[in-house]
């Protein structure tokens, strides 16, 4: 998949009006995740995305590996992206799911795995919400 393929997949699942809503829910997300986990698992995720999106877990980052907790994530999320918290969480479990399609299922454990609070913390979970509901489903018409 590359960067066009990517962003209005995003597009289009979140049915956003343009590229450019897009770009920055994909950004917000990306960075603030990258923010999260260490840098060598960030470039682990980012090795099977496109080279515009990968940057955004791993160039666009200053401090890989900060310890902060859901709350702290989607609220990052809300204020990049510039939406509402409730839509920044949404937003974040669309682009993860897209994000684990595309990446080796052992990258998407090791992503699991470095959020250690998502064994004992429900709103940890919440970032897999749509993979561990079996995936995004395109609505029917």
């Amino acid at each position: 998949m590359n960067f066009d393929e990517f962003t209005g997949e995003v597009q289009h699942r979140l049915e956003l009006p343009g590229t450019g809503e897009a770009v920055r829910a994909i950004r917000a997300t990306l960075t603030t995740l990258g923010q999260r986990i260490p840098e060598g698992n960030a470039e682990d995720l980012a090795a099977s995305l496109p080279m515009e999106i990968k940057w955004y877990l791993t160039g666009a980052v200053h401090e890989h590996g900060q310890r902060f907790d859901w709350t702290e994530f989607v609220g990052r999320v809300s204020e990049i992206e510039g939406i509402e918290r409730s839509d920044a969480a949404y937003h974040a479990q669309v682009i993860v799911d897209l994000v684990s399609s595309l990446v080796p299922d052992s990258d998407v454990q090791q992503l699991r795995n470095q959020l250690p609070e998502a064994e004992d913390d429900e709103n940890w979970r919440k970032l897999f919400a749509v993979l561990d509901a079996g995936g995004w489903q395109e609505q029917e018409a």
